[in-house]
């Protein structure tokens, strides 16, 4: 039979409600009642059941995630941190892709708060996110992560990606590049954002770079290796050619790669790469590839501390929280010196 909470109390000779209260991590019991309870949990192998707790909380312990793509490492990787922070507090993650599609994301966000979590995640792909409460009821809170909406008055885990592109399309010039492209993404804040960072550096350098340098592309989470193929092959037509890109994440940059070696050039001597996000087998690739890393676990950490915070006080100021992004360099970039 389960073990219930009038048992332990039972053994103890405490009540029902001191029991309770340590499970809920109530901060009016004291140490040694805490001690004993827990003690006593985990001798009986205890499993709270976590649909009576939400009936009598009005809570379900559950955390929603809409994501663009769900087999893309960025939002693979997050959610792992992710849900590593919920488990500690035995919370569950509920996962879902919108397919990069507005009306699917719309339908799963609608599910997600008809199934009651107590907090939504989303890395939205609407070109304008005007009031996510014509989606649904108005008592879940929410945060948008990577993807922001600087008119939309929510909280916002992500990078800061203006300085993203700032510090990849630096590094093309610190290396000696004059010519330098940018395959960037569309109808997204990082894509809008990394576009800037990139002029900026430009304008900085005194460099130019005609409009046929900037190819924006949709579907950059979802085909980023194909698209990145794709765009590489319309600036490898271009005269100058380029001598260098800075891609808006590393599959955009795998596939840009790809197409510049089919054509019979070296990367990176006659052409230098650098993506955006230090996928987990960057390295290992037939050009080890130059990156900007997000710190995706850390983003992921503190979204679910964030989320936590929101499950206990939805009604709390909207705020910005960035995780620091760092320049990895790798052979796509550099020429390998003597020895090598």
């Amino acid at each position: 039979m389960a073990v219930r909470l009038k048992d332990i109390a039972r053994d103890l000779g405490v009540s029902v409600v001191t029991v309770s209260k340590v499970l809920r991590g109530n901060a009016d019991i004291g140490d040694e009642t805490r001690r004993r309870v827990l003690k006593r949990m985990k001798e009986l192998n205890y499993q709270p059941n976590m649909m009576a707790r939400g009936l009598a909380s009005g809570r379900t312990y559950t955390v929603g995630l809409v994501v663009p793509d769900l087999v893309h490492p960025f939002f693979a990787e997050f959610a792992k941190a992710l849900s590593g922070v919920l488990r500690t507090s035995g919370r569950a993650l509920i996962l879902t892709s919108s397919e990069e599609d507005p009306d699917v994301e719309r339908q799963e966000i609608r599910t997600l708060l008809s199934r009651g979590v107590d907090v939504l995640l989303i890395a939205s792909c609407q070109a304008n996110l005007r009031n996510f409460y014509e989606l649904g009821d108005e008592r879940t809170p929410y945060l948008l992560f990577d993807r922001n909406f600087p008119h939309l008055a929510a909280h916002f885990v992500g990078s800061d990606d203006v300085q993203v592109g700032e510090m990849a399309t630096r590094h093309l010039v610190d290396i000696g590049r004059k010519r330098i492209a940018h395959i960037g993404g569309k109808n997204s804040s990082p894509a809008f954002d990394r576009l800037r960072g990139y002029r900026n550096v430009l304008i900085a350098s005194g460099l130019s770079a005609p409009e046929s340098y900037v190819v924006a592309r949709e579907r950059t989470e979802e085909s980023g290796d194909q698209v990145g193929f794709n765009a590489m092959q319309e600036l490898l037509e271009l005269n100058p050619r380029p001598d260098a890109v800075f891609c808006y994440n590393d599959l955009t940059a795998i596939g840009a790669i790809e197409a510049t070696l089919q054509a019979g050039l070296r990367v990176p001597e006659d052409i230098a790469f650098i993506g955006c996000g230090n996928l987990r087998y960057a390295k290992y690739l037939r050009v080890p590839l130059s990156s900007i890393d997000h710190g995706t676990a850390e983003l992921g950490r503190l979204a679910g501390e964030l989320a936590m915070e929101l499950s206990a006080k939805p009604e709390q100021e909207p705020r910005s929280v960035l995780a620091p992004s760092t320049l990895v360099v790798r052979e796509s970039s550099v020429v390998a010196g003597p020895g090598h």
